[in-house]
């Protein structure tokens, strides 16, 4: 009788991978770059693939005590190592510790310029040297489009680099090459050949977008495993690359049932007893209805409490700031003292919108804040596309939320009175509580109004009540209830004895 097992077809392997320490990267593929496998990483000039390399070979030494091998075609290896001190990579230091090795393979054209006679055989000799001298795991090569651009016969140069890629996975490291492609959205490499000999493909781009640079990354195949598709913003810091791949965020933090103040009394009251301690506040408004007040009046309760906030202004510089919260009698300058409060001013065209998300994160991580605010939003969203604002959004507060910071957000409305759309901002849905500010002409002269729109998870004042700004900050009246529709811009009298069918609702008097 035969065995069941016989019968048995064997089972495959699955394909394991190793970790790039770029951050976010490797969610975007899945933990990693397939192991003894090549990925072709292309771009244009200036997107980072030297930089990708380096840091996923330093990232196998110093964290998984992997060595590596990077051959260069193009920059010495003194300006390599130069170069990679403005990441905090001090690679002679792992040169010296035998854990990296630096390969200069510059060709030279002399002799080598016939057709045909082209032969790397003795780089890849060369390279698998080094690789067993080293006990190497991981390989970079930059760039391979030098080789293209030093020999005329392409299919030549395509067949020694099958070969070189094809020792390289028969000894079994893994290895990342670069390549230069002419446009963003052209063809995959400048050559058109050199996707062919690798079973990874990654493209870096730095697109310009309303005069500023966007940088994204975008896995092309990875064979034989599974990864995200489509485009990633990504940022080039003091500590290298880092992708941020939205899609890969999970809704997994904890709701918190902890309330904190706004600062304001009669505010905490319209919301139910104060903010939830994670959530996300947004106040939305025309200018000069009171937001950053709003956002000056949250952090001085931070702080009162002993408790740290930073903020980052967009609109206004630190002198603005310090004069406005002074003439509310807020003195932001003592909390800095303190070590309570950190505010940090830019412009908003002073980076990219993945730049500043970094900048954000990378204070946060420093100072640890239990509140965050930025004033505002809409500043940042000037002269950038609606996908990417979003993508920023949802960057900040995903990130907000992971590190269980409550963030207070502005956003400045187009419409100076009467209704607007706070859908438009395409932030509503990211938001927990919405505050609306507005000015409304009422018995001659302007007012202003507040509504607390939405508030999940809990209890709220639905009424628009009057809103007033004094020199010890604002101030909470009752509703307009003898006017109806005062949001959109044409309130008019009611008639108290006059009641709609529900309680607290009226008609107007025809």
């Amino acid at each position: 009788m035969e065995s069941s097992s016989a019968a048995t077809p064997p089972k495959m392997k699955e394909q394991t991978k190793l970790p790039t320490g770029i951050e976010g990267f490797d969610d975007v593929c899945h933990g990693g770059l397939p192991t003894g496998r090549s990925t072709l990483v292309s771009g244009t000039s200036g997107t980072g693939k030297t930089v990708f390399s380096l840091q996923y070979l330093h990232h196998g030494i110093r964290h998984f005590d992997e060595p590596g091998i990077f051959v260069t075609f193009e920059e010495s290896p003194i300006d390599i190592i130069r170069n990679a001190l403005s990441f905090g990579w001090d690679l002679q230091e792992l040169v010296d510790q035998d854990k990296l090795f630096i390969l200069d393979a510059s060709p030279d054209p002399d002799g080598q310029d016939v057709a045909g006679s082209f032969d790397l055989s003795g780089l890849i000799e060369r390279i698998s040297y080094a690789i067993r001298k080293y006990k190497a795991k991981r390989v970079a090569i930059d760039s391979i489009t030098a080789v293209f651009q030093q020999y005329d016969a392409i299919y030549v140069v395509r067949r020694e680099i099958f070969r070189l890629i094809a020792r390289l996975k028969e000894i079994g490291v893994t290895t990342v090459m670069t390549t230069e492609r002419i446009e963003e959205y052209g063809p995959i490499a400048r050559y058109g050949v050199e996707e062919f000999v690798s079973d990874n493909v990654v493209i870096m781009r730095n697109v310009l977008e309303a005069e500023k640079r966007r940088r994204t990354v975008e896995i092309l195949k990875l064979r034989g495993t599974t990864h995200m598709k489509g485009e990633f913003p990504f940022t080039m810091g003091t500590h290298g690359i880092s992708v941020f791949p939205l899609g890969a965020m999970r809704l997994t933090q904890r709701s918190s049932n902890i309330r904190i103040s706004s600062g304001v009394k009669d505010l905490d009251e319209m919301c139910g007893g104060g903010f939830f301690q994670d959530s996300i506040i947004l106040a939305t408004g025309a200018t000069g209805t009171g937001k950053t007040m709003l956002v000056s009046k949250f952090i001085e309760d931070a702080c009162s409490n002993k408790e740290r906030a930073i903020l980052f202004a967009y609109e206004e510089s630190r002198a603005q700031l310090l004069r406005n919260a002074t003439s509310w009698g807020i003195d932001f300058e003592k909390m800095e003292a303190d070590g309570q409060l950190k505010i940090i001013c830019a412009y908003p065209e002073s980076a990219g919108l993945e730049d500043h998300l970094q900048i954000i994160k990378t204070e946060i991580g420093q100072f640890k804040p239990s509140r965050m605010a930025i004033d505002s939003l809409s500043a940042l969203a000037r002269g950038v596309s609606l996908n990417a604002f979003r993508q920023f959004v949802i960057g900040v507060t995903g990130y907000a939320k992971q590190e269980e910071i409550a963030g207070f957000f502005t956003n400045t409305a187009e419409e100076f009175m009467g209704s607007h759309s706070i859908t438009d901002s395409h932030i509503s849905t990211i938001t927990d509580t919405i505050l609306l500010l507005q000015y409304v002409e009422i018995r001659g002269e302007m007012a202003r109004a507040v509504n607390v729109f939405k508030m999940r998870g809990s209890w709220h004042d639905k009424r628009i009540r009057e809103f007033i700004i004094t020199d010890q900050g604002p101030q909470i009246k009752d509703s307009f209830s003898n006017f109806e529709q005062i949001f959109s811009g044409v309130p008019h009298r009611v008639s108290a004895d006059i009641k709609g069918d529900l309680p607290g609702v009226f008609k107007s008097v025809e």
